[in-house]
């Protein structure tokens, strides 16, 4: 029997773990709850990249809210797209900017912000914010709970 769930391909299996965010597989399913306006939540509090120019670690607590329009994104493929950033050198805006844009590219949501909260670098750190536009009406969005850095923990 077909359901919204049939085509999906990475939920329920071994999946390896894309070599990069470009040959990582996003999926979706159609929103059970399409026409109702409410705010999904993910919380990447290990997020990990490399620093394109020294190859070190780089880490970050990412968190993404939106709030859906027609799809909902598989979170077993999101937690595999965010995975694939271990191996991938890219300053701390480009990688934060970089997930959101996809997202939207790919979801279409009414809404979305990310923050992302970055660990020091030299002493550094650095917190990188976007939003597609206005927040709903009538649609409560929570702080994202992340104080300002004073050893994050």
């Amino acid at each position: 029997m077909e359901t919204i769930y049939s085509n999906l391909q990475q939920l329920g299996g071994k999946t390896e773990l894309p070599a990069s965010p470009e040959e990582a597989t996003l999926e979706r399913v159609a929103n059970p709850q399409a026409g109702i306006a409410y705010c999904v939540r993910f919380t990447a509090p290990e997020f990990t990249s490399l620093c394109p120019m020294t190859g070190q670690p780089d880490f970050a607590h990412l968190v993404i809210d939106y709030v859906p329009g027609d799809w909902l994104v598989e979170s077993k493929s999101l937690k595999l797209f965010l995975g694939a950033f271990r191996n991938h050198g890219a300053f701390h805006e480009d990688c934060t900017i970089s997930i959101a844009r996809r997202l939207v590219d790919f979801l279409n949501p009414q809404w979305l912000r990310i923050g992302g909260y970055w660990y020091p670098r030299g002493g550094i750190p650095i917190d990188v914010f976007w939003q597609t536009g206005a927040v709903p009406e009538q649609v409560w969005i929570p702080d994202q709970g992340v104080p300002p850095y004073r050893g994050r923990g």
